[in-house]
C-alpha cells in the first residue's frame, strides 16, 4: 500500500502535503495507529520531495498539523471516555497497560507527551491516557504541538536535504 502510496505522490506533488498530513493523523490517533503504521512513508515522502526538488515547508507544516491533530483527537477522546476506555481493544486485551500508562502519565506529565512522540507504542495511546488521567489542555498542547514539529521534521528532512546534498 506505501509503495502505491509514494509512486501517487511522486507523480501528483501537489498531493505530497494532504497525504502527509492524513498519514501523521493516523499514526497519531489511538487505536488507528495500530493499522497504518505510517512513519516509513513519510520518511519516504521526504525523500521523494527532496528528489523533486519539492519545498519542504509545507510537508513538514502538513506533517506537524496531522500529527498535533491526532493527538488533539486522541485526548479528547481519553477526556470524553476516560470511565470506559480500560473496556475497548487493545486495553481490554491487557488489563495492566492502563494503570501502567496512568502512573507514567502522572509522573512525567507534558515530559511525557514530548517524550511518547518519539516512542512507537507510547506516541498514540501517550494523549489518550493524558486525556483519561484529566491533563490541563493548555500544558498538553504546547507539548503536543511542539513536540509535532519537531517530529515531523525528524522524519521528513533527512530526506528532503539528504537527497538534495547528494545531488
Amino acid at each position: 500500500m506505501f509503495h502505491s502510496l509514494t509512486d501517487f505522490v511522486r507523480d501528483h506533488q501537489q498531493w505530497a502535503a494532504p497525504i502527509v498530513f492524513a498519514l501523521a493523523f493516523a499514526e497519531s490517533l489511538a487505536f488507528l495507529s495500530l493499522i497504518i503504521p505510517a512513519w516509513g512513508a513519510l520518511v519516504a515522502i521526504g525523500a521523494l520531495m527532496g528528489a523533486a526538488g519539492g519545498s519542504f515547508w509545507p510537508i513538514w507544516i502538513a506533517g506537524a498539523l496531522g500529527a498535533a491533530f491526532g493527538d488533539w483527537l486522541s485526548f479528547w477522546i481519553g477526556t470524553r471516555f476516560h470511565d470506559r476506555i480500560g473496556g475497548w481493544w487493545p486495553m481490554s486485551k491487557y488489563p495492566d497497560m492502563l494503570p501502567r500508562a496512568e502512573a507514567f502519565m502522572k509522573k512525567w506529565g507534558v515530559v511525557g507527551i514530548v517524550f511518547a512522540r518519539f516512542s512507537g507504542p507510547l506516541r498514540a495511546t501517550a494523549p489518550l491516557v493524558a486525556g483519561v488521567v484529566q491533563m490541563p489542555l493548555l500544558p498538553f498542547q504546547l507539548a503536543n504541538f511542539g513536540s509535532a514539529f519537531l517530529w515531523a521534521a525528524m522524519l521528513l528532512a533527512p530526506g528532503m536535504f539528504g537527497i538534495k546534498m547528494m545531488f
